[in-house]
C-alpha cells in the first residue's frame, strides 16, 4: 500500500464516557529515539494525515525505567517541527506508581509535560501496579489533576482486577471520574489478561475499553527474533515459545495475503472491547505497512482471523484470573 492511498483510520470510543480515539496509536518507549529527527517529523506528519495522531508519550526515568530516556523530549521537538498544533493530536501521558505517593501526580505531570513542551495531555495511563497502594487516594488525586485541566480521561496499566473494581466503585460513590480503559499486553500470543474471566468480565459488560499494547512482543512478532533493545517484561517466561511460534505467524499471514504485523494488528482490533492498539514503529514504511491491517480486517473479518490464529494463544495458564503482579 503506497502513501496517499490509505483511507482515514477509523475511530472508536475509549470506554464509557471516554474520548473518541483512532484505532491506531503510536507509543513512545524506544520509538522516537530510534530514528532521526527528520524521520520522526515525517512519521508524525503521516500519522496526522491518515487520522492516527494519537501519541502515547511518557517520561521514562522512574523505577525499572530509570534509564534517562530522552524519547519524550524528542517527540516534543518532532511534533513542533511537523507543524502540528496542540489541538491537532491526542496526547496520552503516564503517571507512575513506582515511587508514588512520594512522587506526586502533580509533580510527575509538571516534569513530563514540561519535557514535551505542552501544558496539558488529553488522557493518562496510571501504572504500573506493584504491591499495596491506596486506590481511593489515587482516584481522588487523578480527579484533582483533571480539575486542574491537565487531562480529561484516564486508564490503568497492569492493575490487579480487585484494584480496578475498587477504583470504579470509589469513582461512582464519590462522583469522580472513573478509569475508562485498561492498557494491557494483548495480541496473537498474549491474551490471558484481556480474555480471562477477570478483565474479560469488565470488557464484556462495557465498564472498560481495552487498549492493546505490546502486540509485537518488542518486535519479535514483526520478525526481529532477537531484539537488540530493551523490551517489555516476559510475563510467565514464554518468550522462547513466542520466538518459536513466529514461523506459524508468517504462514497464517501469508495465507491471508498479509504481513505478520498486519495480522497482529488486525487480531488485536478483532476483540470487541478494543478501542485502539498501541504500537511502535521506527520507520515510515512500517507505519504504511501497518495501515494495511485495516484492509485485512475488512476483507477477511474478525471471526476468520480469530479462528485462524486460535492456536497461537501461548499464555493460557498465565495470569488467567487477572490477579498477577508483573
Amino acid at each position: 500500500m503506497t502513501a496517499g492511498t490509505v483511507p482515514a483510520v477509523p475511530t472508536r470510543t475509549l470506554g464509557p464516557g471516554g474520548p473518541t480515539v483512532p484505532v491506531f496509536a503510536l507509543g513512545s518507549w524506544n520509538t522516537w529515539d530510534r530514528m532521526t529527527a527528520d524521520e520522526a517529523v515525517a512519521l508524525i506528519h503521516r500519522a496526522h494525515e491518515v487520522g492516527a495522531a494519537f501519541f502515547d508519550v511518557a517520561h521514562y526515568d522512574m523505577g525499572p525505567h530509570a534509564e534517562g530516556s530522552r524519547t519524550d523530549i524528542l517527540f516534543g521537538e518532532a511534533v513542533r517541527a511537523a507543524g502540528l498544533r496542540r489541538q491537532d493530536y491526542l496526547l496520552c501521558g503516564k503517571l507512575w506508581l513506582w515511587e508514588y505517593p512520594r512522587a506526586t501526580f502533580a509533580d510527575q505531570l509538571t516534569t513530563s509535560l514540561g519535557r514535551i513542551g505542552v501544558e496539558h495531555a488529553d488522557l493518562v495511563v496510571v501504572g504500573d501496579f506493584f504491591g499495596e497502594v491506596d486506590v481511593p487516594r489515587i482516584v481522588r488525586e487523578v480527579q484533582a489533576q483533571i480539575d486542574a485541566g491537565r487531562f480529561s480521561a484516564w486508564g490503568v496499566n497492569n492493575w490487579t482486577i480487585d484494584a480496578v473494581r475498587t477504583a470504579l466503585a470509589v469513582a461512582a460513590a464519590e462522583g469522580l471520574t472513573p478509569p475508562t480503559f485498561a492498557q494491557l499486553k494483548y495480541g496473537l500470543v498474549r491474551r490471558a489478561m484481556a480474555e480471562g474471566s477477570a478483565y474479560g468480565e469488565l470488557f464484556r459488560s462495557g465498564a472498560l475499553a481495552l487498549q492493546a499494547s505490546d502486540v509485537f512482543e518488542g518486535g519479535i512478532l514483526a520478525g526481529k527474533l532477537a531484539p537488540g533493545r530493551k523490551i517489555g517484561a516476559d510475563v510467565g517466561g514464554i518468550r522462547d515459545r513466542i520466538v518459536a511460534a513466529y514461523p506459524q505467524v508468517e504462514r497464517i499471514a501469508a495465507g491471508f495475503d498479509a504481513t505478520p504485523t498486519q495480522l497482529g494488528l488486525a487480531f488485536a482490533l478483532s476483540h470487541p472491547a478494543t478501542a485502539n492498539v498501541l504500537f511502535g514503529v521506527s520507520r515510515l514504511s512500517q507505519l504504511e505497512d501497518d495501515l494495511g491491517a485495516l484492509a485485512l480486517l475488512d476483507r477477511v473479518g474478525a471471526e476468520a482471523i480469530r479462528a485462524a490464529t486460535a492456536g497461537l494463544w501461548l499464555d493460557r495458564d498465565v495470569a488467567a484470573d487477572g490477579t498477577w503482579t508483573p
